[in-house]
């Protein structure tokens, strides 16, 4: 007996999106394997690693928690949108120069959730950055240096 399917339209990464899909798909799952944008990874499938991290609606999400059907409506934005529009240029650009990653895999969660803090202008304290980023795991880095580069993307952007 085969899933139950259901029509949905969204706009992901600023492109409008109508497909038919089983009602049971993770919102992860449908970018990753029907839309093949797999900057966000399936990690632990319980929302704690934060691999899975995506935008929607301007809510930062874990995209294995949420199911695609209730994205119906909605905008969906990706690690590969906000990338391609440049609107992380500087996040990335201290995440390579700082060795604030080495794997890969958190990465995508950890741009988006800085991004996230970064958004109101203000520089927040390395307090605030590891409170903000403690949903996302790395078992790489240690954090030290995903900190710094989010620091001085924060110093940086507070001084234009």
């Amino acid at each position: 007996m085969s899933a139950p399917t259901v029509d949905i339209k969204l706009t992901v990464n600023d492109e409008a999106v109508a497909e038919t899909i089983e009602a049971r798909a993770s919102l992860v799952d449908f970018l990753r394997e029907t839309l093949g944008l797999t900057g966000s990874h399936v990690g632990c499938e319980h929302g704690v690693c934060g691999a899975c991290t995506v935008r929607v609606d301007g809510v930062i999400v874990r995209g294995c928690l949420m199911l695609a059907v209730q994205c119906d409506g909605a905008t969906v934005e990706t690690i590969e949108g906000v990338s391609d529009a440049g609107d992380i240029a500087d996040l990335q650009d201290a995440f390579e120069k700082r060795n604030a990653l080495q794997c890969g895999f958190c990465t995508p969660g950890m741009l988006l959730t800085a991004q996230e803090l970064l958004a109101n202008g203000s520089v927040p304290s390395r307090e605030q950055i590891r409170e903000q980023i403690s949903g996302n795991y790395c078992r790489c880095t240690g954090y030290h240096a995903i900190v710094d580069a989010i620091e001085a993307v924060a110093q940086a952007r507070g001084k234009k």
